[in-house]
């Protein structure tokens, strides 16, 4: 991929099936995390979405990436997935389509994120967060054992929100 490759020139596509330029998000701060439905971890997307709400005013973009590499936690197909972040747990930040986040087949954005990050902010399981700031640089990540709600995720979100200096 190239060390000259940034996160805004990446383009994915929605759960619709929609092309998302990630440019359109310069500027704002973003989390990123992988997804799935059927992991024990899947609760996080309720957490996700209440971070969601309470921080886009503040310009917090939320974005679920769903994955199916871990377990096959995610089998579903696109409309499947939509229903199942809707109606339990009224996901409505957007949701990409589900890719691969590991290994040779591994989606440029998480290649871009490995890269940027070390070889421990590869995901190791569904629900890794990542937090990048609105120049499109990576602030820092979460492993699947940190939820959205835990305190030092809730202070590195503040960090991102109101950098000082």
């Amino acid at each position: 991929m190239g060390s000259e490759m940034r996160l805004h020139d990446l383009t994915m596509t929605s759960l619709r099936g929609e092309p998302v330029a990630l440019r359109s998000y310069a500027g704002r701060p973003l989390l990123i995390a992988n997804t799935a439905s059927r992991c024990s971890f899947t609760p996080q997307l309720g957490a996700l979405q209440a971070l969601w709400e309470r921080r886009r005013g503040e310009g917090l973009a939320v974005i679920g990436v769903p994955c199916n590499d871990f377990g096959g936690q995610e089998p579903g197909t696109a409309e499947e997935i939509g229903a199942f972040c809707a109606v339990n747990y009224g996901v409505d930040f957007p949701m990409m389509a589900k890719v691969h986040v590991r290994g040779r087949a591994a989606d440029p954005l998480f290649r871009w994120l490995a890269e940027q990050g070390g070889y421990f902010s590869r995901p190791r399981w569904n629900f890794y967060k990542y937090l990048i700031d609105g120049e499109g640089r990576l602030r820092g990540w979460f492993s699947s054992l940190t939820p959205p709600g835990a305190a030092r995720f809730e202070r590195a979100v503040d960090r991102l929100l109101r950098p000082t200096g």
